[in-house]
């Protein structure tokens, strides 16, 4: 028979375990800070700016981006700093002489950096020469003039691919696809003869078929056979660049006072007309690409096919399963992208930059607008943002190139950090020991109040 002592000890250990848990909990409440008997202190609210701050410095989009172009201009600093022969040898005695090495690469980059601004945004000369009677207002106005010429066809193509990432495709034959549109619009600028505002619209249209052609290819091969996007559209821009070889030198399409490769000039009545005078640049493309921004973003966010474009985008195996047709939306989305990069492409012959076709006449915007894309977050307002700051980097490179003997290059190369930083925000949070964005903790503060 068993000690009733040893029965009953069970039920005394979880009485004693509960009696020290309510002893600790007893000194805990009595180890807190009071303001009165009984009464803790109240908690303390963040003031605004506080939060302000915290928010900053946290690793929100807005900071890693504006973060990642300050890097991009450091990095940017120290290469040409490097590539300056006469800068770079003062370095050479730095330890008995480091004023000499410290001046030089701050005039160095400071001229350079200070043309770039002048040449794409604000030239201080230029306004007092304005006010003295010096010069005209046209040349206060020309760096902005330079810069929106430059951005108005990257906002097609950063849109073009922008449009297709929303949908889960990868659009590199944005390329391909504005110099289609471009032939088309040369095509239609100069061998139709029709009165002036009719002779624009045609053009412009032309443009955009040309490019929603060459879309409509990758863009039904992906949806009827599964062929990558990415393979056919690399394919189908080398297809465009010899295509446009091919035919510039062909009798009717080249200039017949010319015997290199260029094509006739673009009538003037297909000629989108210039917003600030004949002496400026800057034409009427840089209204159709906000407008095509903004209609972009409406077809995105408040359109059914923008849904069901993202929702393909998001996962094309639920989209089938809730009745969306992949495989026409594949197709539209590619012919919409088409459409946006040969509207860009026709930017390039109907506006200011050419008015023929040559074997360079679309330069690199299809492939630039890659990079727009991708700095704009595949959002439009933020392509739009993005392609012009790529203008504005590019209008100001050449004048740091006149000016400052900085080579155009050097220019590319800024344009690729800032991707590259803005594509690994992981490195900027790094380098900078951002905190995490702290979106939860604002929205709470708001809801309380400051």
């Amino acid at each position: 028979m068993s000690d009733p002592n040893q029965s009953g000890s069970p039920d005394k250990e979880p009485a004693s375990e509960a009696q020290a848990a309510q002893t600790a909990l007893g000194n805990t409440e009595k180890a807190e800070p009071t303001t009165g008997p009984g009464r803790s202190a109240p908690e303390s609210k963040p003031t605004l700016g506080r939060l302000f701050l915290d928010n900053l410095w946290a690793a929100n989009t807005f900071t890693v981006t504006l973060l990642s172009l300050v890097l991009a201009i450091v990095v940017g600093a120290i290469l040409m700093i490097i590539s300056d022969p006469e800068v770079l040898s003062t370095y050479s005695y730095i330890t008995s002489r480091p004023s000499d090495a410290l001046n030089s690469s701050w005039t160095l980059v400071s001229e350079a950096y200070a043309n770039l601004f002048k040449g794409s945004i604000f030239d201080p000369e230029a306004f007092s020469g304005w006010l003295n009677g010096d010069n005209g207002w046209q040349a206060v106005l020309a760096p902005i003039s330079e810069t929106l010429t430059y951005t108005a066809p990257l906002v097609f193509t950063g849109l073009s691919v922008a449009l297709a990432f929303r949908g889960g495709l990868f659009n590199i034959g944005a390329q391909g696809q504005a110099t289609i549109g471009v032939i088309f619009a040369a095509l239609a600028g100069f061998l139709l003869p029709l009165p002036p505002g009719l002779h624009l619209l045609v053009a412009v249209l032309a443009g955009a078929l040309g490019g929603a052609v060459w879309g409509f290819i990758p863009g039904i091969l992906k949806a009827r056979t599964g062929a990558h996007e990415v393979i056919n559209t690399i394919m189908l821009n080398y297809i465009a660049t010899y295509f446009l070889t091919w035919l510039i030198v062909q009798n009717g399409v080249q200039d017949p006072t010319r015997t290199d490769a260029i094509s006739r000039a673009v009538d003037n009545s297909a000629q989108l007309p210039r917003l600030l005078g004949d002496n400026l640049r800057v034409h009427a493309g840089i209204l159709l690409a906000v407008l095509a921004t903004w209609a972009v973003a409406w077809l995105l966010n408040r359109s059914t096919l923008g849904f069901e474009l993202r929702a393909v985008g998001a996962n094309p195996d639920a989209a089938r399963t809730a009745g969306i047709s992949v495989t026409r939306t594949y197709v539209l989305i590619m012919v919409f992208a088409g459409v946006l990069a040969g509207l860009g492409g026709s930017n390039m012959v109907l506006g200011s930059t050419a008015s023929a076709l040559t074997p360079l006449v679309v330069a690199q915007i299809g492939f630039d607008g890659i990079l727009v894309a991708l700095l704009g977050r595949v959002k439009p307002w933020g392509v739009l943002l993005a392609a012009l700051l790529f203008g504005a980097l590019q209008a100001g490179g050449n004048r740091m190139q006149s000016y400052s003997g900085i080579s155009l290059e050097l220019v590319t190369v800024l344009q690729a950090l800032i991707v590259i930083f803005i594509a690994a925000p992981a490195l900027v949070k790094a380098i900078f020991q951002l905190r995490a964005a702290r979106a939860a903790r604002l929205q709470t503060s708001l809801a309380k109040g400051w």
